[in-house]
């Protein structure tokens, strides 16, 4: 029946225009903080009658299992437009078959899959013939109702007043039970749960090594003191109803004085004092794509990294496609440089040399190279499908010099880029060699310095033998076939999908950590390897370790190491 739909035109047709993979629809699909929110139902007298306790009920379903690819206003993202114009010219029933049996393009098969019943089927196909509802702006005043400073800077330590290897701590996302685990990277015992918002995506360092900064889906950033006896909050603050990214100021001068976050609603970015999370202002990213000029109304911030030799964020526009460049240095007179680069922008990370930030365009299959000196466009280089780099890999290939590579969620590749204009002037800003992984679904790859390994996840590829396992290439030998260690197994922690997901450096090179995640009823591990043998060389099992996925190091946070 699906394929028989795709075959139609339409929105199948549409869909098939550019397929998505099921690690795709699996990445993008996750609940939104947005389906709790108050929306405004209108009333279109065309459009099919829902009761206000029916659309309640499929605007949730909707944020839970749709907004993350068709987005929050139904304009499309990954997925197709959704918009009554559309819909409604396909009609009911039409739309109950696409929704239950989906398409070979990556749309799932909610109703055939006991995702949804035949009657939320129903439900959903009336919904999207609606004006979508708008969730609410979440401006200053909003921010300012929910900030707290629970230890005010002058009642914090002046020294640090633990015994810990601050540089050898581990941030770990404990992503359902909203909390991280500090963990100590030296003994491997937990130091501290801190709570924090739901489904914390990232942590941050500050310039100093002191604060760090976390930020959940629904927008709340934690900022914990590792200075203190037991390391805990300090501040916190919702920057928004949905966010992802959050950063601190490392120029000069400005070691840990601001802190940055970017919303998916609304689309804006935050500018914090960095020891209070005090919100300073809100810039909005709402404007025009990159290509074909037209206003979006959603343009979600992805991804911020710091600058570490200018007072500068870079901001990365998921919808518009286009790389913001915000000087820091004067608030009242911000100054901001747009760049074209191309949809949808995502995560990425600096080359070695910290000049040029390489970030992942993934609805366009390119990297987008910014020179962070001269704060221009370098190239857009064509890789593989649907990148997905996290911070990227750094290393020096034996023929083409100094490379960053990146893996793909939609296929098994690993594309190498050259990263070095002088010296390899040839192959600077062109994939020079593609590998080939276990499969698709991956989301980090990671490399050191001191390594000689590269480490690619695949947590969401369907087939449980490679999301439950690690591919590592010999970077001495990058032509020879990867290595499969078998993760999962090594953890011993029973019944569980046990997907294994971003590879974490320790301080000093030699340890590699990755997390094995299940469900949140059943047990978790982080799991520890050897970096120079590839052997197991820890388990960490506790009962507090519930989901775990990003694992962040203080040192190579701090510093970008990768």
């Amino acid at each position: 029946m699906a394929a028989a739909l795709a075959t139609h035109g339409g929105l199948a047709a549409a869909q098939d225009k550019k397929p998505v993979t099921e690690s795709e629809m699996r990445y993008q699909a996750g609940s939104s903080p947005l389906a709790q929110e108050e929306m405004y139902q209108g009333i279109n007298p065309k459009s099919p009658p829902m009761t206000k306790a029916e659309f309640d009920k499929a605007r949730q379903i909707y944020f839970e299992r749709c907004a993350g690819c068709h987005g929050v206003l139904r304009k499309g993202a990954t997925g197709k437009p959704l918009t009554p114009d559309i819909t409604m010219a396909r009609g009911t029933e039409y739309l109950k078959t696409f929704i239950k049996y989906g398409s070979p393009a990556g749309m799932p098969n909610w109703g055939t899959s006991g995702d949804l019943t035949d009657a939320e089927v129903d439900l959903m196909g009336r919904y999207v013939q609606h004006e979508p509802p708008t969730p609410p702006e979440w401006g200053m005043a909003d921010m300012k109702k929910t900030w707290k400073i629970i230890v005010p800077p002058e009642k914090r330590p002046t020294r640090k007043m633990n015994s810990y290897n601050i540089e050898n701590v581990f941030s770990v996302t404990l992503r359902d039970s909203g909390e991280v685990a500090v963990i100590d990277g030296d003994t491997k015992k937990i130091i501290s749960i801190v709570k924090t918002g739901y489904a914390v995506h990232i942590s941050r360092v500050s310039a100093s090594g002191r604060y760090l900064y976390v930020i959940g889906r629904d927008g709340r950033i934690n900022l914990i003191d590792l200075w203190m006896e037991k390391p805990d909050n300090v501040a916190e603050i919702r920057i928004g109803l949905e966010a992802r990214s959050v950063d601190t100021s490392k120029a000069k001068n400005f070691e840990d004085k601001l802190a940055i976050a970017g919303a998916y609603w609304p689309p804006q970015y935050v500018l914090m004092k960095g020891d209070t999370l005090e919100p300073l202002k809100v810039q909005s990213t709402r404007g025009t794509t990159v290509d074909t000029q037209e206003y979006h109304p959603e343009p979600r911030v992805a991804s911020i990294v710091a600058t570490h030799d200018k007072p500068q964020f870079i901001v990365n526009v998921k919808e518009t496609g286009k790389v913001l460049i915000v000087d820091y240095s004067d608030l009242n007179n911000l100054k901001t440089t747009e760049i074209g680069a191309a949809r949808f922008l995502h995560d990425g990370g600096w080359d070695s040399t910290k000049r040029y930030f390489l970030v992942a365009a993934n609805q366009s299959n390119k990297i987008a190279v910014v020179d962070s000196k001269t704060d221009k466009l370098a190239a857009l280089v064509d890789v593989g499908k649907i990148p997905h780099p996290g911070r990227g890999a750094n290393f020096v290939h034996p023929k083409f010099g100094p490379v960053w590579a990146t893996g793909h969620l939609g296929d098994e590749t690993i594309s190498l880029i050259g990263t070095d204009p002088k010296g390899h002037k040839a192959q600077a800003w062109k994939v020079v060699q593609t590998l080939k992984a276990q499969g698709g679904g991956n989301l980090f790859i990671k490399t050191h310095p001191k390594s000689s390994n590269l480490w690619v996840d695949t947590p969401l590829n369907p087939d449980p033998k490679i999301s439950q396992s690690i591919a590592v290439f010999d970077l001495k030998n990058i032509d020879k076939p990867y290595e499969v260690l078998p993760i999962g197994e090594w953890a011993g922690v029973g019944e569980g999908a046990k997907r294994i997901t971003q590879p974490e450096y320790n301080r000093a090179g030699d340890e590699i950590w990755f997390s094995v995640w299940s469900a949140k009823n059943q047990q978790s591990a982080i799991v520890i390897v050897d970096d120079k043998t590839r052997k197991l060389k820890a388990v960490i099992k506790d009962s507090r370790l519930i989901t775990p996925t990003g694992k962040f190091n203080v040192y190579n946070t701090q510093r970008d190491v990768y």
